[in-house]
Parts: structure tokens; C-alpha cells; sequence
């Protein structure tokens, strides 16, 4: 039965008639709980910085344009009270295009349904679109793999971000974000 509402009022039928075997059996056979592994996964700066580079800064599920991260960060030390950022990301300490304009890896086959972990399977997506599609497939969402942009045409800010660094020293020799982000960004600033 493709109808789940539907089959979930088969089983509220069961349950209300007291046959709870008959409940079980439904949800058993036609719509059982498939556990998921909860693998923890980090990437390096450097191996972000090529995916993004590699998808154009470009939202593959929505087309949408992204914004390296560190370079959303200078903005926020450049104008804290026009564009906040909060080191938890809290919601109301922090700007939305935090999460309308991030790029993040997304593993296009969900790790947690049997997807491998490697670029092959990496998607660039925004924070925000990540979250929404969580451990889905794209058939489960409807959605489809968009091709990936044109660095040469959208760098994501990348450049300006590193021109910044080079401009300003001090930034790099200070704050370890910043320099992990310039080590891995550097190489492909034009």
C-alpha cells in the first residue's frame, strides 16, 4: 500500500478493536522501522573548499548561489550589529544568511541508507537545504541533482575572501579559522 496515512488507520482500527497482533503485523509487514547508523563525519577545510569549488557555489538541489563561509564571517567581524553572527549559530543572534547561503557537503545518497562516504556521492548544498533534506533520497523529495555552476563565473566570494587575507596579515596569524580557510582557498583564487 503506497497510502501511509491510510495504512496507519488500518492499524488505529486494529488498536481500537483491541487486536494489537493484528496492528503489529500491519506496521510489521507493510511499513516497518528501519534503523539508521548515525555515522559522524568532519571534513577538512581543504576537502569543502574543493567540492564547493568543483559545484560552482551553487545549491545542486535548488540552483541558488552560495557564499564561501569565511567570507560570511569577515562580513560579520566587518558589521557585527547589521550582520550578527552567533558561534552556536543561535537563531536569534544570528543573520539567515548563515543558513540560506552556507554551502555544505551533502551526500546525495544519505550515508545512513547505504551511500557511500566520497566525492562521487558529495553534493554542495545550503545549510538550510541540507537540513530540510536530511537522511531523504531525492526520489523520496522529488527533487533532482542540478548541474553543477561555473567557478569561473561564481567564485562564491572565494576570492574576495582571499585577497582580504592577503590584504590584511594580521587576520591569518590570529585566528585559526581564518587560516585553515585561507591554506585551503588560496590555491584556487584567481
Amino acid at each position: 500500500m503506497n497510502d501511509r496515512a491510510a495504512l496507519l488507520a488500518l492499524v488505529c482500527d486494529a488498536l481500537a478493536s483491541g487486536d494489537r497482533d493484528r496492528a503489529a503485523a500491519i506496521v510489521h509487514d507493510c511499513y516497518p522501522f528501519e534503523a539508521t547508523e548515525k555515522v559522524q563525519r568532519r571534513y577538512s577545510e581543504r576537502k569543502m573548499t574543493e567540492l564547493f569549488v568543483r559545484d560552482g557555489f551553487i545549491d545542486r538541489y535548488r540552483g541558488t548561489r552560495l557564499v564561501f563561509p569565511p567570507t560570511l564571517r569577515l562580513i560579520s567581524d566587518a558589521l557585527p550589529q547589521y550582520f550578527p553572527y552567533h558561534r552556536n549559530w543561535k537563531m536569534s543572534a544570528t543573520h539567515v544568511a548563515y543558513w540560506e547561503l552556507t554551502p555544505t557537503v551533502d551526500h546525495i545518497l544519505p550515508v545512513a541508507l547505504g551511500g557511500a562516504d566520497d566525492e562521487a556521492n558529495w553534493a554542495c548544498c545550503s545549510m538550510l537545504t541540507n537540513g530540510i533534506k536530511a537522511n531523504w533520497t531525492l526520489e523520496q523529495l522529488g527533487w533532482e541533482l542540478l548541474p553543477a555552476g561555473e567557478f569561473a563565473q561564481w567564485d562564491g566570494l572565494l576570492g574576495w575572501f582571499v585577497r582580504q587575507m592577503e590584504e590584511r596579515p594580521e587576520y591569518v596569524e590570529k585566528s585559526a579559522y581564518y587560516r585553515c580557510w585561507y591554506t585551503a582557498a588560496r590555491p584556487h583564487a584567481v
